[in-house]
């Protein structure tokens, strides 16, 4: 889902997602109660400089190795790429962030943003990872896959279908043997791993938006492991991918116009001074650019897809709109498209080269769109549901007309990843009828009342769900998410993880302004 939100870094995007294969996902138990994972729950990280990026001097990376298939765990396995930052007081153990997507590269932000969680440093180790088919930990990529499909501009269903089955094989054939065995569940199982090789008794935690579905089930998965955890910017855990793509589209969109509002008012705006004008021009670009791609210096065709891709990711924090405005700039101006795919990569993705080895990948063997592929992989397999191709014969023309009048910059894009689940194996079924009532200590679930990504009610809804365990905290401001953006939110955040106090449920923080 969503992801989180650095402000000094690109979040990671999108409460749906490209979906893909989910296949092989195994039922949920802990490690006694299948095969032997002894050796993997035995082993410590084993933290050293971090090389092969660019990273803070006080950063410490690491791996831990995984089982490809936790239901077969001699059949191969992965390694999974760590990094944290040492406690600055007396250390009661580690604290894990997620920062969501799914397809965000944890050793990355936490080495661009590490700077937000020395508070938790005070009695911490502050650790981060790239889960399974993520960043430096066998990352996936459907090489040029979805070009085709997000290209499609006909009403042709059976030409659709024969492009989705296209980009499957693509995706196949880039990511090799991880692609089966991703999703949250397996992910979970990871993290519980992690938390054995980090040496704490019990999980504490901290996901955002994405994370949030990881933590879920981490806690359905594990209860008796849970320590402290903290759940920011809440996704859902019952609605279908088709739900989740209308609701992203929409507010997205909210966003988009919120973005040229604040444009409109700087002379330097590239759309110019009148906002419902410019809102047309934005419009136009995208159908422009679709039309007339320009080339990028990656090599390929940055398309209007691209750019709704790289806006989407660059709205979830009102700090990156000042970059925004002048990538935008660059591009209508001057043609230049390297502002804008540093939004479109997240920031961090670089060319891919082949690998042959289960190790570690290099910084610059990260595939460019490996945020999407992951994106796409988990939430495919995150879902049980799978349109068949008589469904999207019948529905595919109220589908785009709904997502149109959800947003005429973000729906067809957003429908575009909806149907990329079309002829994938079924996803797993866990998520929606297991994680539930869980029987864990309390937990604490911000959400942000402005999220563009993962609505208010989704927050109410999950808590619900979750059972008594889950204590609501209601962030009365904007963004996606509250832990970068309010002071209240982070205080209140720090306060549970360091020492155990939470917030009545149904509390509340006021704006940022309110904050100071």
């Amino acid at each position: 889902m969503l992801a989180k939100l650095s402000t000094r870094r690109c979040v990671v995007t999108g409460a749906v997602g490209l979906a893909l294969l989910g296949a092989g996902l195994p039922t949920a138990t802990t490690h006694r109660d299948g095969p032997d994972l002894s050796r993997f729950y035995d082993q410590k990280v084993k933290w050293s400089k971090c090389r092969g990026m660019e990273a803070p001097e006080d950063l410490q990376c690491g791996k831990v190795t995984v089982p490809l298939n936790y239901a077969r765990p001699a059949s191969g396995t992965l390694q999974l790429a760590l990094a944290r930052y040492r406690a600055t007081g007396k250390p009661r153990g580690s604290v894990l962030l997620n920062f969501g997507g799914p397809g965000g590269a944890g050793v990355g932000e936490l080495a661009a943003s590490g700077d937000e969680f020395m508070g938790l440093a005070k009695g911490y180790d502050v650790v981060s990872f790239d889960p399974r088919g993520v960043g430096r930990s066998s990352p996936v990529s459907c090489g040029d896959g979805t070009d085709e499909v997000l290209a499609e501009d006909g009403d042709d269903p059976r030409a659709l279908l024969g492009q989705l089955k296209r980009v499957a094989a693509a995706c196949a054939e880039h990511s090799g043997p991880v692609l089966p065995y991703i999703g949250t569940v397996n992910a979970s199982r990871d993290m519980d791993v992690m938390r054995a090789a980090l040496g704490d008794r019990k999980l504490n935690y901290l996901g955002f938006s994405y994370g949030t579905r990881l933590g879920a089930v981490y806690a359905a998965q594990f209860p008796k492991k849970v320590g402290r955890l903290v759940l920011d910017g809440v996704d859902t855990l019952t609605e279908p991918l088709t739900e989740q793509g209308r609701v992203g589209a929409e507010g997205q969109q909210i966003a988009l116009e919120d973005f040229i509002d604040w444009c409109a008012e700087d002379i330097a705006c590239p759309f110019g001074q009148d906002p419902r004008k410019a809102r047309e021009q934005v419009v136009r670009l995208v159908d422009s650019l679709d039309q007339d791609p320009v080339p990028s210096d990656w090599g390929y065709d940055f398309t209007g897809q691209d750019l709704v891709g790289a806006i989407g990711q660059a709205l979830y924090s009102r700090d990156l709109w000042p970059l925004l405005e002048r990538a935008l700039a660059q591009l209508i101006e001057d043609g230049d498209t390297r502002g804008i795919e540093a939004f479109a990569s997240g920031g961090t993705a670089l060319p891919v080269r082949a690998r042959g080895d289960g190790d570690l990948a290099d910084a610059d063997e990260v595939p460019l769109d490996n945020l999407p592929a992951a994106l796409m992989a988990v939430n495919c397999a995150d879902d049980p549901d799978r349109p068949t191709a008589d469904e999207i014969t019948r529905d595919l023309g109220r589908l785009r007309a709904e997502y149109e009048h959800a947003s005429p910059v973000f729906g067809r894009y957003r429908l575009t990843e909806v149907l990329t689940c079309y002829g994938r194996p079924k996803g797993t079924d866990f998520i929606r009828d297991e994680v539930r009532d869980v029987d864990t200590p309390k937990m604490l679930l911000v959400g942000t009342r402005g999220d563009p990504a993962t609505p208010y009610r989704w927050t109410v809804e999950t808590a619900k769900r979750l059972g008594e365990s889950a204590v609501v905290l209601d962030n009365k401001g904007e963004g996606h998410t509250g832990y970068a953006s309010s002071r209240c939110v982070q205080r209140k955040v720090d306060n549970f993880l360091l020492y155990g106090t939470l917030p009545p449920s149904g509390s509340s923080c006021g704006s940022e302004a309110d904050d100071r």
